[in-house]
């Protein structure tokens, strides 16, 4: 799988760009502000439906311009296409010049990895991102994932909002079982897809993590533990009536598969507390390159990976580690320096002010 050509108008700081790639690694380089984060945008808001820069659709389009426009040629081993992505009031997307529906319709057409300074969070920030990195990489995978997700996010704001009614109107509390049923149905099932795949990240991620640290005999012994309020429809549905009476007192569902979470442990400590910066940012590492090994099993074709000013984060050891495990992918990196990627079939691009020049 690879992309063959980008075309953007008014996308970003881009009046006019109309690129093709290379199938092998794509180095994009120049100055900060330049328009190198934005071309990396273009193909994951292509694959994912949405920005990993800004929830504002807005923002998307240039300053003075009413509308945006994004075109990218694939190939995947089966098939080309061609995903057409138009911004002005809403996003609007066309696979093969056909209109979609829904954003799930889009999801999976192109599968990618992203890295990026701030995927650091995973590991430091709080669940919601950790639940972020998990739901992407199933809702690439497994287009019903998606479905059930939107649903049970529906139903939980639906939920809350009678909380708050019988809180403040006396509404009968008896009818929150209606939302208690449907919540733990969508729960089970969440779970099922979370924990599928939480154990597919257990099975490679020790692996790969030694691979790019070259531990050697001193092996750090990498685990992972999925955290979540139940497993069973009937374990969710218990967990909702016992905390029925804190979430009518606070107004909000309190348990329940918007809580889940996982944690990375090496040598029996907690990465996120204790582990070293070099320690984190290896995880992080090791998880995303997991994700890149478990659609390739999934799919059977190697995924596109953005590399967003992540090599300077890594110690030339590390980044070394890193590129002999990326061997078949269709890879693009961003860095302000020209970096050549050693025994990689290389080619450069030159930015500057929105301009691509290959060298």
């Amino acid at each position: 799988m690879y992309i063959k050509r980008i075309k953007l108008e008014n996308f970003r700081n881009y009046e006019n760009l109309d690129v093709e790639f290379s199938k092998d690694f794509n180095l994009i380089y120049g100055n900060n502000a330049q328009g190198k984060t934005n071309i990396l945008e273009s193909i994951y808001i292509s694959a994912l439906g949405r920005s990993f820069q800004t929830n504002k659709d807005n923002e998307l389009i240039k300053i003075g311009k009413e509308k945006a426009n994004v075109e990218i040629d694939y190939v995947r081993k089966d098939r080309e296409g061609k995903i057409t992505l138009e911004i002005a009031d809403k996003k609007t997307f066309y696979i093969n010049g056909i209109k979609q529906k829904r954003l799930s319709d889009i999801i999976g057409k192109i599968n990618i990895v992203l890295f990026y300074p701030d995927n650091i969070n995973i590991i430091k920030g709080g669940p919601s991102e950790r639940r972020k990195f998990l739901d992407i990489m199933i809702s690439q995978l497994k287009p019903n994932y998606l479905h059930l997700l939107n649903r049970y996010l529906k139903t939980l704001e639906q939920r809350n909002a009678y909380l708050k009614q019988i809180k403040f109107d006396n509404k009968r509390e008896d009818l929150l079982e209606i939302w208690d049923e449907k919540l733990s149905e969508l729960s089970s099932e969440i779970y099922k897809y979370r924990e599928e795949y939480i154990e597919k990240i257990r099975e490679k991620i020790e692996t790969i993590h030694n691979k790019i640290t070259n531990c050697g005999k001193e092996q750090e012994k990498l685990e992972i533990f999925f955290i979540s309020s139940g497993k069973t429809q009937k374990d969710f549905l218990e967990k909702l009536k016992e905390t029925r009476e804190i979430d009518i007192k606070r107004g909000f569902t309190s348990t329940g598969i918007h809580r889940d979470d996982f944690e990375i442990y090496i040598n029996g400590k907690d990465v996120g507390i204790y582990g070293s910066q070099g320690q984190q940012r290896t995880s992080v590492l090791s998880l995303k390159l997991t994700e890149l090994n478990i659609i390739y099993d999934e799919i059977g074709e190697e995924p596109i990976l953005l590399l967003d000013d992540f090599m300077s984060e890594l110690d030339e050891n590390r980044r070394t580690n890193l590129t002999k495990v990326i061997d078949k992918n269709q890879v693009f990196i961003t860095c302000t320096d020209k970096i050549l990627v050693e025994n990689k079939n290389n080619t450069i691009y030159h930015i500057n002010n929105a301009k691509l020049i290959k060298d």
